[in-house]
């Protein structure tokens, strides 16, 4: 069961969110929104011939542009803070590539949280795995800010 941020205690580890495949459209269009067309994420053909993964990959970011939406499902609304912002990021690591059409889900716990004027900060630790592989895509510390807690 979903809980609001301001009931979690420090460890408690979210509910983990649905898989999400990722397909050459969504890598298409991100490569699109960041002006990263490096062809080892848009050119399957020669990624076939040249890539030492076979297919595309999708850019580092996109899985962490994917975490807001994994955070939105593992938590529930709460009617007198409804404000959450994207406060940044303490650290990051791209471990394993996400090829084209593999499945990632998210894994957070939380790791800390401090009060600031505007609001309550909240530290994520969170993994995104990628479905039947050993090694995560990636790892880091997330911050979300509850605007007025």
């Amino acid at each position: 069961m979903n809980k609001k941020l301001l009931e979690l205690v420090g460890g408690e580890q979210l509910p983990v969110g649905d898989w999400i495949t990722i397909t050459q459209d969504d890598i298409n269009l991100f490569a699109k929104a960041t002006n990263d067309h490096q062809w080892i994420h848009v050119d399957p053909v020669r990624c076939k011939k040249e890539s030492p993964f076979s297919t595309t990959i999708a850019h580092g970011y996109l899985t962490v542009t994917l975490i807001p939406s994994s955070l939105y499902q593992s938590i529930e609304p709460d009617p007198e803070f409804q404000s959450l912002l994207n406060y940044g990021v303490d650290k990051i690591r791209f471990i394993e590539a996400v090829r084209v059409n593999d499945k990632i889900r998210f894994v957070s716990t939380l790791i800390n949280t401090e009060q600031k004027a505007s609001g309550k900060l909240f530290y994520f630790e969170t993994v995104a795995e990628i479905e039947g592989r050993d090694k995560p895509a990636m790892k880091g510390v997330f911050l979300t800010l509850l605007v007025g807690a």
